[in-house]
């Protein structure tokens, strides 16, 4: 991005910070900015305006860092937009493309794509019939996943849900095909311990994570799933069939639930906000298989999402049931 006073002059427009409430501040001024768009402090500190109400704007501060009241605020007609390209495979990186290991330098440019991008429409997909071998045979030859399909994986807290989804990433990326692991909010060790496990199975050149670490700010994780699609869509395009992991989905509904209350949200059920279904619908649609230029392609989606003593009746978890187009239930007692 480009400095506080280029865009001053590009856009004419100044605010000033009014009210600061932890991750969220309120500013006046900006007359003419648009939901989701980009926000520049004279800080250096950036932001992404959430709502707008006649008296001023809510803006998603990106940074830990505080900004302090009557902070200079400029918009930058700019949208969050994620780096896409070949250089990303093998690497750790942040939902905004920065790297969260080293990247090895490349001449290759970033082609740069909206991590909001809405689903494809219907007449672009196809009915599903190959079928994908996650490597794990109870699965394979019991329930059968398809290239394309949107599955559920679901049950407690160390009933070895990441143990199958780690073996359906390495039969997957063996095969050839693309695999993104998107891990939501997650200690650095189990970030860590992925990227292990790839790597000592050769196959981290056919792999991206894509992460944000349980101190990062709320927004950073919040763009963890969509940013994760958005790049599965690059390869897609580019023409590869795409495994993608939302490791989960419970938790970044908590930290949108967090990010809600702090705007003040009317709070519904579980004080979860009226739109908690919206926002994992429309990511979990981007999904599926389609008709390309490069021929039939899919993005598979497996969404994870944690139940607590086997109930499966959870708010978040009934609502990913419904939106998925199958389930894997990982019973404790089972395992």
């Amino acid at each position: 991005m480009k400095n506080f006073d280029y865009y001053l002059s590009l856009t004419s427009e100044i605010g000033f910070v009014e009210q600061i409430n932890n991750t969220i501040v309120y500013a006046d001024g900006l007359p003419k900015i648009k939901p989701e768009e980009i926000v520049l402090f004279e800080t250096g500190e950036f932001g992404m305006a959430l709502a707008l109400t006649p008296e001023s704007v809510e803006i998603l501060v990106f940074s830990k860092k505080f900004i302090r009241t009557g902070t200079k605020v400029v918009r930058t007609n700019e949208f969050i937009k994620v780096p896409v390209g070949q250089r990303l495979l093998g690497n750790i990186i942040g939902p905004m493309g920065n790297p969260i290991t080293p990247m090895k330098p490349s001449k290759t440019p970033f082609e740069y794509r909206l991590i909001n991008n809405p689903a494809t429409g219907i007449l672009s997909r196809i009915t599903i019939h190959r079928q994908l071998e996650t490597g794990v045979p109870a699965v394979d030859l019991v329930m059968p996943l398809g290239f394309g399909q949107k599955e559920l994986v679901i049950g407690d807290r160390k009933t070895g849900k990441t143990n199958f989804l780690m073996q359906a990433i390495l039969s997957q990326a063996k095969q050839n095909n693309i695999c993104i692991y998107a891990a939501i909010g997650k200690k650095i060790l189990d970030i860590k311990e992925a990227e292990e496990f790839f790597r000592k199975n050769d196959i981290m050149d056919r792999v991206i994570i894509v992460a944000s670490r349980f101190q990062d700010p709320i927004g950073i994780t919040y763009l963890v799933p969509y940013s994760a699609m958005t790049i599965a869509e690059y390869f897609r395009d580019e023409g590869s069939d795409v495994l993608l992991v939302l490791d989960d989905l419970v938790t970044h509904a908590k930290f949108y639930r967090e990010i809600s209350l702090l705007g003040k949200r009317f709070p519904g059920r579980n004080s979860y906000p009226g739109d908690i279904f919206y926002i994992h619908a429309k990511l979990l649609e981007r999904a599926g298989n389609f008709i390309t230029n490069k021929g039939e392609k899919s993005i598979t989606c497996l969404p994870v999402a944690e139940s607590t003593q086997g109930d499966l009746s959870g708010y978040i978890q009934t609502n990913i049931v419904s939106m998925t187009e199958g389930h894997l239930y990982f019973d404790a007692e089972l395992f």
